[in-house]
Protein backbone atom coordinates (compact mmCIF):
# COMPACT_ATOMS: atom_id res chain seq x y z
CA UNK A 1 0.00 0.00 0.00
CA UNK A 2 1.26 3.52 -0.68
CA UNK A 3 2.35 5.59 2.26
CA UNK A 4 1.14 9.10 2.89
CA UNK A 5 3.75 11.83 3.23
CA UNK A 6 3.89 13.23 6.75
CA UNK A 7 4.00 16.89 5.77
CA UNK A 8 4.33 19.17 2.76
CA UNK A 9 5.10 22.89 2.65
CA UNK A 10 5.09 24.92 -0.57
CA UNK A 11 5.82 28.44 -1.76
CA UNK A 12 5.79 30.25 -5.10
CA UNK A 13 6.86 33.67 -6.36
CA UNK A 14 4.79 34.94 -8.06
CA UNK A 15 1.66 33.02 -7.13
CA UNK A 16 0.57 30.09 -9.29
CA UNK A 17 -2.01 32.09 -11.25
CA UNK A 18 0.73 34.46 -12.48
CA UNK A 19 3.52 31.92 -12.79
CA UNK A 20 4.71 29.30 -15.26
CA UNK A 21 5.70 27.16 -12.24
CA UNK A 22 3.07 24.79 -10.85
CA UNK A 23 2.91 22.63 -7.71
CA UNK A 24 0.54 19.70 -7.18
CA UNK A 25 0.14 17.51 -4.09
CA UNK A 26 -1.54 14.10 -3.92
CA UNK A 27 -1.93 11.70 -1.01
CA UNK A 28 1.55 10.26 -1.43
CA UNK A 29 3.27 12.44 -4.04
CA UNK A 30 4.39 15.99 -4.75
CA UNK A 31 4.88 17.38 -8.26
CA UNK A 32 6.69 20.54 -9.37
CA UNK A 33 6.53 21.70 -13.00
CA UNK A 34 8.16 24.61 -14.77
CA UNK A 35 6.61 25.68 -18.05
CA UNK A 36 9.31 26.93 -20.40
CA UNK A 37 9.06 30.63 -21.16
CA UNK A 38 8.67 30.99 -24.90
CA UNK A 39 10.44 33.61 -27.00
CA UNK A 40 8.97 32.09 -30.15
CA UNK A 41 5.23 31.65 -30.89
CA UNK A 42 3.46 28.62 -29.38
CA UNK A 43 -0.25 27.68 -29.52
CA UNK A 44 -0.92 28.04 -25.76
CA UNK A 45 1.00 29.62 -22.92
CA UNK A 46 3.63 27.76 -20.93
CA UNK A 47 1.54 28.39 -17.81
CA UNK A 48 -1.56 26.77 -19.29
CA UNK A 49 0.41 23.79 -20.57
CA UNK A 50 2.14 23.16 -17.22
CA UNK A 51 -1.17 23.51 -15.38
CA UNK A 52 -2.91 21.07 -17.73
CA UNK A 53 -0.08 18.54 -17.61
CA UNK A 54 0.19 18.75 -13.82
CA UNK A 55 -3.55 18.34 -13.38
CA UNK A 56 -3.62 15.26 -15.61
CA UNK A 57 -0.57 13.79 -13.90
CA UNK A 58 -1.78 14.36 -10.35
CA UNK A 59 -5.18 12.85 -11.16
CA UNK A 60 -3.47 9.79 -12.62
CA UNK A 61 -1.32 9.43 -9.50
CA UNK A 62 -4.39 9.60 -7.30
CA UNK A 63 -6.08 6.86 -9.31
CA UNK A 64 -3.05 4.54 -9.39
CA UNK A 65 -0.72 5.70 -6.61
CA UNK A 66 1.80 2.87 -7.01
CA UNK A 67 2.05 2.60 -10.81
CA UNK A 68 5.25 3.35 -12.71
CA UNK A 69 6.01 7.09 -12.70
CA UNK A 70 7.28 7.16 -16.28
CA UNK A 71 4.08 5.51 -17.47
CA UNK A 72 2.01 8.04 -15.52
CA UNK A 73 3.95 10.85 -17.20
CA UNK A 74 3.57 9.39 -20.69
CA UNK A 75 -0.21 9.15 -20.30
CA UNK A 76 -0.40 12.69 -18.89
CA UNK A 77 1.64 14.12 -21.78
CA UNK A 78 -0.61 12.39 -24.31
CA UNK A 79 -3.78 13.57 -22.56
CA UNK A 80 -2.56 17.16 -22.17
CA UNK A 81 -1.54 17.32 -25.83
CA UNK A 82 -4.96 16.03 -26.88
CA UNK A 83 -6.83 18.45 -24.61
CA UNK A 84 -4.85 21.45 -25.87
CA UNK A 85 -4.62 20.23 -29.49
CA UNK A 86 -0.82 20.31 -29.51
CA UNK A 87 1.62 18.85 -32.02
CA UNK A 88 5.16 17.67 -31.28
CA UNK A 89 7.78 20.26 -32.16
CA UNK A 90 5.28 23.14 -32.19
CA UNK A 91 4.20 23.22 -28.56
CA UNK A 92 5.16 24.67 -25.19
CA UNK A 93 7.10 22.40 -22.86
CA UNK A 94 7.57 21.84 -19.15
CA UNK A 95 9.98 20.27 -16.72
CA UNK A 96 8.61 17.67 -14.33
CA UNK A 97 9.87 16.68 -10.89
CA UNK A 98 8.02 14.07 -8.80
CA UNK A 99 8.64 12.65 -5.34
CA UNK A 100 6.41 9.80 -4.19
CA UNK A 101 6.30 7.59 -1.12
CA UNK A 102 5.40 3.90 -1.47
CA UNK A 103 5.52 2.38 1.99
CA UNK A 104 9.21 2.19 2.95
CA UNK A 105 10.35 3.50 -0.44
CA UNK A 106 10.69 6.96 -1.98
CA UNK A 107 10.47 7.23 -5.78
CA UNK A 108 11.87 10.20 -7.72
CA UNK A 109 11.44 11.33 -11.31
CA UNK A 110 13.06 14.29 -13.02
CA UNK A 111 12.62 15.43 -16.62
CA UNK A 112 14.18 18.78 -17.47
CA UNK A 113 16.13 21.14 -15.23
CA UNK A 114 13.92 21.28 -12.15
CA UNK A 115 15.60 19.52 -9.23
CA UNK A 116 14.98 17.24 -6.28
CA UNK A 117 17.27 17.70 -3.28
CA UNK A 118 17.69 14.64 -1.06
CA UNK A 119 19.94 14.09 1.97
CA UNK A 120 22.25 12.20 -0.41
CA UNK A 121 22.52 15.01 -2.98
CA UNK A 122 20.79 16.91 -5.77
CA UNK A 123 18.95 15.06 -8.53
CA UNK A 124 18.61 17.09 -11.72
CA UNK A 125 18.64 16.63 -15.48
CA UNK A 126 21.61 18.39 -17.06
CA UNK A 127 21.13 17.25 -20.65
CA UNK A 128 20.00 20.60 -22.02
CA UNK A 129 23.02 22.37 -20.51
CA UNK A 130 25.30 19.64 -21.85
CA UNK A 131 24.43 20.77 -25.39
CA UNK A 132 26.81 23.72 -24.84
CA UNK A 133 25.04 25.83 -27.43
CA UNK A 134 26.90 28.93 -28.62
CA UNK A 135 23.94 31.26 -28.02
CA UNK A 136 23.86 30.34 -24.33
CA UNK A 137 27.55 31.07 -23.89
CA UNK A 138 27.19 34.33 -25.79
CA UNK A 139 24.33 35.71 -23.68
CA UNK A 140 26.12 34.74 -20.47
CA UNK A 141 29.34 36.39 -21.63
CA UNK A 142 27.49 39.57 -22.59
CA UNK A 143 25.75 39.77 -19.22
CA UNK A 144 29.05 39.23 -17.38
CA UNK A 145 30.44 42.16 -19.35
CA UNK A 146 27.62 44.39 -18.12
CA UNK A 147 25.42 44.69 -21.20
CA UNK A 148 22.25 43.98 -19.22
CA UNK A 149 18.91 42.74 -20.52
CA UNK A 150 18.83 44.71 -23.76
CA UNK A 151 17.24 43.95 -27.14
CA UNK A 152 20.30 42.00 -28.28
CA UNK A 153 19.90 39.75 -25.23
CA UNK A 154 16.28 39.06 -26.11
CA UNK A 155 17.26 38.22 -29.69
CA UNK A 156 19.92 35.80 -28.43
CA UNK A 157 17.29 34.03 -26.32
CA UNK A 158 15.09 33.63 -29.40
CA UNK A 159 18.04 32.18 -31.31
CA UNK A 160 18.88 29.91 -28.38
CA UNK A 161 15.36 28.50 -28.23
CA UNK A 162 15.44 27.95 -31.98
CA UNK A 163 18.63 25.91 -31.61
CA UNK A 164 17.33 24.02 -28.58
CA UNK A 165 14.22 23.03 -30.53
CA UNK A 166 16.43 21.19 -33.01
CA UNK A 167 17.68 18.93 -30.19
CA UNK A 168 14.41 18.53 -28.30
CA UNK A 169 13.15 15.03 -27.59
CA UNK A 170 15.65 13.18 -29.72
CA UNK A 171 18.66 10.97 -29.15
CA UNK A 172 21.81 12.95 -28.43
CA UNK A 173 19.76 15.97 -27.41
CA UNK A 174 17.57 16.53 -24.39
CA UNK A 175 14.14 15.35 -23.28
CA UNK A 176 11.26 17.40 -21.96
CA UNK A 177 7.50 17.10 -21.48
CA UNK A 178 5.86 18.51 -24.61
CA UNK A 179 3.47 16.71 -26.99
CA UNK A 180 5.32 13.43 -27.53
CA UNK A 181 4.64 10.89 -24.73
CA UNK A 182 7.79 8.97 -25.70
CA UNK A 183 9.82 11.61 -23.84
CA UNK A 184 8.61 10.17 -20.54
CA UNK A 185 10.68 7.01 -21.05
CA UNK A 186 13.81 9.18 -20.89
CA UNK A 187 13.04 10.71 -17.49
CA UNK A 188 15.61 10.13 -14.76
CA UNK A 189 14.07 7.84 -12.14
CA UNK A 190 15.30 6.24 -8.94
CA UNK A 191 14.02 4.58 -5.77
CA UNK A 192 15.43 5.22 -2.29
CA UNK A 193 14.76 3.67 1.13
CA UNK A 194 12.72 6.06 3.25
CA UNK A 195 14.96 5.25 6.22
CA UNK A 196 17.85 7.11 4.56
CA UNK A 197 15.58 9.63 2.82
CA UNK A 198 13.49 11.30 5.52
CA UNK A 199 12.94 14.44 3.45
CA UNK A 200 13.04 15.88 -0.05
CA UNK A 201 12.95 19.36 -1.56
CA UNK A 202 11.61 20.04 -5.06
CA UNK A 203 12.62 23.29 -6.77
CA UNK A 204 12.35 24.91 -10.17
CA UNK A 205 15.61 26.22 -11.58
CA UNK A 206 14.69 29.83 -10.78
CA UNK A 207 14.78 28.99 -7.08
CA UNK A 208 17.57 26.42 -7.13
CA UNK A 209 20.19 28.34 -9.06
CA UNK A 210 19.84 31.66 -7.25
CA UNK A 211 19.76 29.92 -3.84
CA UNK A 212 22.98 28.10 -4.65
CA UNK A 213 24.64 31.24 -6.02
CA UNK A 214 23.78 33.33 -2.96
CA UNK A 215 24.58 30.62 -0.42
CA UNK A 216 20.98 30.38 0.76
CA UNK A 217 20.98 26.64 0.15
CA UNK A 218 21.10 25.10 3.61
CA UNK A 219 18.99 22.16 2.49
CA UNK A 220 18.53 20.35 5.84
CA UNK A 221 17.24 23.56 7.43
CA UNK A 222 14.98 24.30 4.47
CA UNK A 223 13.59 20.76 4.59
CA UNK A 224 12.22 21.54 8.04
CA UNK A 225 10.89 24.98 7.08
CA UNK A 226 7.22 25.88 6.89
CA UNK A 227 5.43 27.91 4.26
CA UNK A 228 6.26 31.31 5.76
CA UNK A 229 9.98 30.52 5.87
CA UNK A 230 9.93 29.26 2.29
CA UNK A 231 8.15 32.41 1.13
CA UNK A 232 10.76 34.48 2.99
CA UNK A 233 13.49 32.60 1.14
CA UNK A 234 11.95 33.32 -2.25
CA UNK A 235 11.51 36.98 -1.29
CA UNK A 236 15.22 37.16 -0.38
CA UNK A 237 16.23 35.60 -3.68
CA UNK A 238 14.03 38.05 -5.58
CA UNK A 239 15.44 40.99 -3.62
CA UNK A 240 19.02 39.90 -4.32
CA UNK A 241 18.27 39.75 -8.04
CA UNK A 242 16.58 43.16 -7.90
CA UNK A 243 19.11 45.08 -5.81
CA UNK A 244 22.44 43.24 -5.98
CA UNK A 245 22.43 41.91 -9.53
CA UNK A 246 19.70 43.58 -11.61
CA UNK A 247 21.68 43.23 -14.85
CA UNK A 248 22.78 39.62 -14.39
CA UNK A 249 26.46 40.56 -14.19
CA UNK A 250 27.28 38.60 -11.04
CA UNK A 251 25.06 35.66 -11.93
CA UNK A 252 24.38 35.61 -15.69
CA UNK A 253 20.89 34.21 -16.24
CA UNK A 254 18.30 34.45 -18.97
CA UNK A 255 15.97 36.79 -17.06
CA UNK A 256 16.36 39.20 -14.16
CA UNK A 257 13.61 37.35 -12.30
CA UNK A 258 12.66 33.79 -13.15
CA UNK A 259 9.56 32.28 -11.57
CA UNK A 260 10.41 30.41 -8.38
CA UNK A 261 8.71 27.42 -6.76
CA UNK A 262 9.74 25.19 -3.88
CA UNK A 263 8.10 22.30 -2.06
CA UNK A 264 9.47 20.48 0.98
CA UNK A 265 8.35 16.96 1.81
CA UNK A 266 8.85 14.95 4.99
CA UNK A 267 8.10 11.24 4.94
CA UNK A 268 6.56 9.07 7.64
Amino acid sequence: MPGEVASVATAQLPGSENSDDKIFVTRNAVLVLDGASAFIPVPVSASRYAATLGSRLSRSLEEAPEADLSNHLAVAIEEAAAELNLSAGESPSSTVAIVRQRGDLVDTLVLGDSAIVLPSGIVTDGRIDALNLEERSRYQERLAQGTGYDEDHTQLLRELQDQQAKHRNQSGGYWIAEADPAAAAHALTATHPVQSTPWAILLTDGALNTARHTGLDNWPDLAAAGQSALLALLDRLHEWEETDDPDGKLFPRSKRHDDKAIATVRFR
